[in-house]
């Protein structure tokens, strides 16, 4: 999603870097064209890693590049060298960041953490090279492995802010200017609504305490359900701890204050039970305005044995000390923002031992799945013992069987990756 600039949720598709093919290879002096295999194992393809930056404050950057692919292994080499490992791609994300697999939904990590490190997908395994083939019974080995081949993977990241205050309310009743009273935030404030389109952070010190407040922009009735900025910026309030609720007491814009503030509370529950439980102060905003004072008496009768309430004027910063004593006191009594929790998830890999048979529209038996994958790393077609091998796999995992089963009889022709032969 993104908004004047703001981006807090972005798609991007990602990839390890795949396994280096391993290398056939034999040792050749002069007078001795063959002296035994020396090829060396392929390079292991590089990670995808996502790392916490706490001088990130959007996704923004992700908007214009949506493809992140880590680099591949390099072949094995000849005299038993190695292939080069695949180069990392290390993405850095703000901290408070929840990573999703887009098709199930699940969330797989919580970037949290400034510099906190995830390894999300590993790169695949170099192959083998022919020297590490050889047996007793099998001195010369004319094959080496194929690296393993990685699939992209498409992400969903959703940025959850973490503040210990969130600062709600109607929009242009004063929250950007009480943040920027109370902390060093400097806030975009006038007087229409909707000045504020992202959230605004700013740290708050009280004394030898101190806590981070987040100006949410403003809501508006339907905001549960998608109506103005709706869900793009209630999911910011996931993370705090307890809320700050300011309200334009002097109803100069001819809203009824009272009216305002069970709306917004009927937003928050709509939204999630779980924020309409968190502690709540009220803070009365524009006290000093002509009329202010009937409207301070209502809401007093009203929701003050409910709710702490302050009156204060945040254009000129009075009422905010008793404010921030008290916000201050309670945060020590609460516990700290929560890491919201992975699901449990794995990214699919192809099973070795599984197989499916169907037939196609030439009445050929195609054998599919990752038995034929594996089968397709290791199987070299120009060698007779790498196809003596690629036929004792297909009878061990009852291949064979499984056709004779589906009526394949001889002279019938099956395919089985990219070999394909007469079935006897």
């Amino acid at each position: 999603m993104a908004t004047n600039g703001f981006t807090d949720k972005v798609k991007i598709t990602v990839k390890s870097g795949n396994g280096g093919d391993g290398m056939n290879s034999f040792k050749a002096y002069k007078g001795k064209p063959a002296c035994g295999p020396d090829g060396g194992d392929g390079g292991d393809g590089g990670d995808v890693i996502f790392v916490g930056d706490k001088d990130m404050h959007d996704l923004l950057s992700f908007r214009y590049t949506a493809k992140y692919f880590a680099g591949n292994g390099e072949r094995g080499g000849s005299n038993q060298c190695t292939g080069k490992r695949g180069t990392d791609m290390v993405i850095k994300v703000p901290c408070g960041t929840l990573i999703r697999d887009m098709d199930t939904g699940k969330v797989i990590t919580d970037v949290y953490e400034d510099g906190e490190t995830h390894v999300l997908l590993k790169g695949g395994k170099g192959g083998k090279g022919n020297l590490r083939f050889t047996t007793a019974r099998r001195h010369a080995p004319d094959f080496a492995q194929k690296g393993h081949e990685t699939q992209p993977h498409v992400l969903i990241l959703e940025m959850k802010v973490i503040a210990d205050v969130g600062l709600v309310g109607f929009p242009n009743v004063g929250k950007s200017t009480l943040l920027s009273k109370i902390s060093a935030a400097r806030p975009k404030i006038a007087d229409y609504h909707f000045t504020t389109l992202s959230p605004n952070l700013g740290v708050v010190r009280y004394y030898d305490e101190s806590f981070i407040a987040a100006d949410i922009p403003g809501l508006i009735e339907g905001a549960a359900g998608g109506a103005g900025l709706g869900h793009a910026f209630l999911r910011h309030i996931e993370r705090t701890r307890m809320l700050c609720h300011v309200v334009d007491i002097s109803g100069v814009e001819g809203r009824d204050p009272l009216q305002d503030f069970e709306t917004i509370n009927r937003e928050l529950k709509a939204y999630s039970e779980k924020l309409a439980a968190l502690p709540m102060l009220v803070a009365l905003n524009k006290c000093d305005i002509a009329g202010a004072e009937e409207n301070i008496k209502k809401f007093r009768r009203k929701y003050g044995k409910k709710y702490e309430i302050f009156e204060l004027c945040a254009l000129k910063g009075q009422g905010a000390e008793a404010l921030i004593a008290q916000l201050a006191e309670k945060l020590k009594a609460l516990p700290p923002a929560a890491r919201i929790p992975a699901d449990e998830f794995a990214f699919e890999e192809a099973d070795n031992t599984q197989f499916e048979i169907f037939l196609d529209e030439n009445g050929c038996y195609v054998v599919v799945g990752g038995l034929v994958d594996m089968l397709c790393r290791n199987v070299v077609l120009n060698n007779p013992e790498s196809m003596n091998y690629f036929q004792r796999v297909l009878k061990l995992r009852g291949v064979f069987k499984e056709l004779e089963k589906m009526g394949c009889k001889a002279g019938d022709t099956v395919i089985v990756g990219d070999v394909e032969f007469e079935y006897v």
